[in-house]
């Protein structure tokens, strides 16, 4: 006596009516509730710091940081597109400076503008990203007398977006931004210690 084979788990579905594709459809969303259970779970905020050691007093190196002008020279971000848009507005440096620019994808499009400036210790800056996605982030330089050189810290914080949360699952955040901030204080410690 043979036994029936058993029937595949679709064909009984079939004849009940329901469709195979309810299936796809239905893993599909488990997924999708899943990535976006774990983005949510990612942290609300973010921090990134780096510092260098310059040889030169405080007041040379927040020279450089307080006025927009000199960024040039330095700003890591102005070397990925030298043909970006800068406009300069406001007073030429301290509170109330802004600097906006309109770069190529890599770059963006965005503004900054000084909020607070005390020489020679703190220059304290609100960062506007417009493009390649909307955020608004705080940008500090602090600069810290050490013997006969000064430590300058750059930091830059705020709050994780649903799409930076996204991006930081697929890229270190840290890693990147922070190696940007090593080549600007890199930059800016070969152009202060540069005889004049």
């Amino acid at each position: 006596m043979t036994r029936p084979l058993p029937q595949c788990p679709f064909n009984r579905s079939t004849q009940r009516g329901e469709n195979p594709e309810n299936f796809i459809f239905i893993a599909i969303a488990v997924l999708a509730a899943l990535f976006f259970a774990v983005v949510a779970m990612q942290p609300s905020d973010f921090r990134v710091t780096r510092s260098a050691m310059v040889s030169a007093p405080p007041q040379a190196v927040f020279d450089q940081v307080n006025d927009f002008h000199k960024w040039e020279a330095w700003n890591p971000w102005g070397k990925i597109d030298p043909a970006m848009t800068q406009t300069h507005e406001g007073p030429p440096a301290g509170v109330g400076a802004s600097y906006y620019w309109l770069g190529n994808n890599e770059v963006g499009e965005g503004r900054m503008t000084i909020t607070d400036s005390n020489p020679p210790d703190l220059v304290r800056i609100k960062l506007e990203f417009l493009k390649p996605f909307a955020a608004t982030n705080t940008a500090e330089f602090t600069f810290k007398p050490e013997g006969d050189q000064t430590n300058v810290t750059w930091t830059m914080y705020g709050k994780n977006s649903f799409m930076s949360k996204n991006i930081g699952l697929f890229m270190n955040m840290d890693t990147m931004i922070g190696g940007m901030f090593e080549k600007g204080l890199a930059e800016i410690k070969t152009i202060v210690e540069s005889p004049q």
